[in-house]
């Protein structure tokens, strides 16, 4: 893991001369954020309301029978923000779109198209990182923004629904629970998750060698080893902004 760290590292440094040079194509980059975010937004919106509609029903009771219903909000929009939305959808567009591109990537290895890309005198970790890499960064914080609000809302359907929580109550509890600081770290970690995964999973396939079952093995360490490093950086970020 440390060695692989390590190939990430050279292979974002590759990248960034890359986009410096001039050499990066806002088309590829679209083309990528369709695949890779727009194409995962079903899934994610999915994962949080029901992630938030969960938590509702754990916390409405017990929040009821001692008198703290009118936090009910709170509790979920800042669970949600914080941790929830921009953790299970990271982890969603990896399982989606980051084993997608590791396999996309390990396949043009092991035939040889890598070595046509050299032989153009063209990077070609750059050519296949980059764009991927943008594209990831800039549009997972979105998905996870809209995330955000369709589990805040499915957290008050819940809570009304079970225990008959008026929206309103829960609103202003959400209202005011809410910090801007918890929505811009949580757009970061977006924002870094989302390059991440575009970037482990690339170098992942990119270091395939062998044929087909190579390509599938790679595949499977890409999302282990994503979801990892997604996670050590989670703490990190959280032992930064919440504690240092």
């Amino acid at each position: 893991m440390i060695r692989f760290l390590g190939i990430c590292v050279q292979n974002f440094i590759e990248c960034l001369k890359y986009i410096f040079s001039g050499n990066l194509r806002f088309k590829r980059v679209i083309s990528q954020a369709a695949s890779i975010s727009y194409d995962s937004l079903p899934i994610s919106l999915v994962i949080a309301f029901i992630s938030a509609a969960v938590i509702a029903i754990q916390v409405s009771k017990e929040f009821l029978m001692t008198g703290a219903e009118a936090y009910i909000g709170g509790t979920i929009a800042v669970v949600m923000i914080r941790e929830i939305a921009p953790g299970f959808v990271a982890l969603a567009i990896g399982a989606r779109a980051g084993t997608a591109i590791s396999a996309e990537i390990a396949n043009m290895q092991v035939t040889s198209q890598v070595d046509a890309i050299k032989t153009l005198k063209i990077n070609p970790i750059g050519y296949y990182f980059a764009p991927r890499i943008v594209a990831s960064a800039l549009t997972v914080p979105m998905v996870v923004l809209v995330a955000e609000f369709v589990g805040i809302l499915g957290g008050m359907f819940v809570s009304q629904g079970t225990i008959d929580l008026h929206p309103a109550r829960y609103w202003a509890s959400a209202w005011a629970w809410m910090s801007t600081k918890d929505i811009y770290v949580s757009l970061l970690k977006a924002c870094i998750f989302g390059g991440l995964i575009a970037l482990v999973c690339a170098s992942k396939g990119y270091e395939t060698q062998g044929g087909a079952k190579e390509v599938g093995t790679s595949t499977t360490q890409a999302a282990i080893l994503s979801t990892i490093y997604m996670l050590v950086t989670d703490f990190l970020i959280n032992l930064l902004f919440y504690i240092a």
